[in-house]
């Protein structure tokens, strides 16, 4: 289509969608981005968030992510990611456990190193209840 772009989000574990778009936007290290038709070639690092596509037919697909990189090249855009979890497999109660989890882990941390292990932890569980409950 004369509008679109191909967008691919593949992971270690799983391509998590290939298809037409409209629009694609990601959480970038240095704030979020979204690409459209046109776009200037793109190399970019993301972080913990979410990856909205937004598909030719105007619906939002979500997914969690934790971090990657984006490439756009001639409408083409590709993200490599770290994790990519399509909002409507979230297993919420799983991710709430895992905050709930973290936070307790956070208040017995005693070194710098293992606070950021478990605030990194605990930041993805809740970009997972975030992205899942659709509040992004």
């Amino acid at each position: 289509m004369a509008d679109s772009l191909l967008v691919e989000i593949v992971s270690p574990d799983r391509a998590a969608y290939r298809g037409e778009a409209r629009a694609f936007r990601a959480p970038g290290v240095e704030g979020s981005f979204e690409v459209l038709r046109g776009h200037a070639p793109l190399l970019a690092a993301t972080q913990v968030g979410t990856v909205t596509v937004t598909t030719l037919n105007g619906d939002r697909v979500q997914f969690a992510t934790s971090g990657g990189f984006v490439e756009v090249l001639d409408d083409h855009v590709i993200m490599l990611a770290e994790t990519a979890e399509p909002a409507g497999e979230i297993d919420v109660e799983r991710a709430r456990a895992a905050e709930e989890t973290a936070a307790e882990r956070l208040a017995a941390a005693t070194t710098p190193e293992e606070r950021a292990q478990i605030e990194a932890e605990r930041d993805r569980a809740r970009n997972r209840l975030r992205t899942a409950m659709g509040q992004v």
